[in-house]
């Protein structure tokens, strides 16, 4: 069973070259929401594919959550931001409990638009092909989270969160080889199809335990 609590997904641009002074924020912002029944899952910054001092913080809530209200109390605590956006969202297969991503990695986030009539067949696909795509590439699904505000009309948006120990292989894994890895590519192939929309970005994880990533990636 899928976990329970609410989660934001906060999209934050710094102010020039100040975003690691948001992931510096976590403690603070912990302390802010915690009162709220919230808590910081993860910090990370851009890799690819999205602004240089742009990071994505999500928050996890034991009940849901104004989202105005939550966009407000990050504010609060962190340094000077040039713009920030909250979206609420909530769990569909992953994570299963609220344990937090702690090891250091490529992130991607990738968002899918689709009808909502295909949703049940694109998340029996999800969960058909995660265990292959977790084994053949030393990675992990996250989360799989549905936005619950901003949908339109008859459409479904969910957001995707992989983890993989790096960017070579998140190249790697569109690339299959051999039977087992292209009967996983084969489903989310598929699953592709049932979108009318997806885009992708990749991260590196601020709030990681075991390293942080000094990288100049944008």
């Amino acid at each position: 069973m899928p976990d329970q609590a609410s989660y934001c997904i906060h999209t934050i641009l710094a102010a020039p070259c100040g975003w690691a002074q948001i992931g510096a924020a976590a403690s603070r912002i912990d302390a802010r929401i915690g009162p709220d029944g919230g808590a910081v899952y993860g910090a990370w910054r851009s890799q690819i594919g999205r602004p240089r001092d742009e990071v994505t913080v999500m928050t996890r809530w034991k009940a849901p959550p104004d989202p105005a209200a939550a966009d407000a109390a990050l504010l609060e605590v962190l340094p000077p931001v040039r713009a920030s956006t909250t979206r609420p969202l909530q769990p569909t297969l992953r994570p299963l409990d609220g344990t937090a991503p702690v090891r250091q990695g490529n992130f991607a986030f990738r968002w899918f638009t689709l009808p909502e009539p295909n949703l049940p067949e694109f998340l029996d696909l999800c969960e058909a092909a995660w265990p292959g795509f977790e084994a053949a590439y030393d990675s992990q699904v996250v989360g799989l989270w549905r936005a619950t505000a901003g949908e339109a009309a008859g459409m479904a948006e969910t957001l995707l969160l992989t983890r993989r120990p790096n960017l070579a292989m998140w190249e790697r894994s569109k690339l299959p080889e051999g039977e087992a890895e292209s009967e996983v590519r084969a489903k989310l192939s598929r699953r592709y199809d049932l979108c009318d929309d997806t885009h992708v970005y990749t991260t590196t994880l601020l709030t990681a335990a075991d390293r942080a990533d000094a990288a100049r990636w944008t």
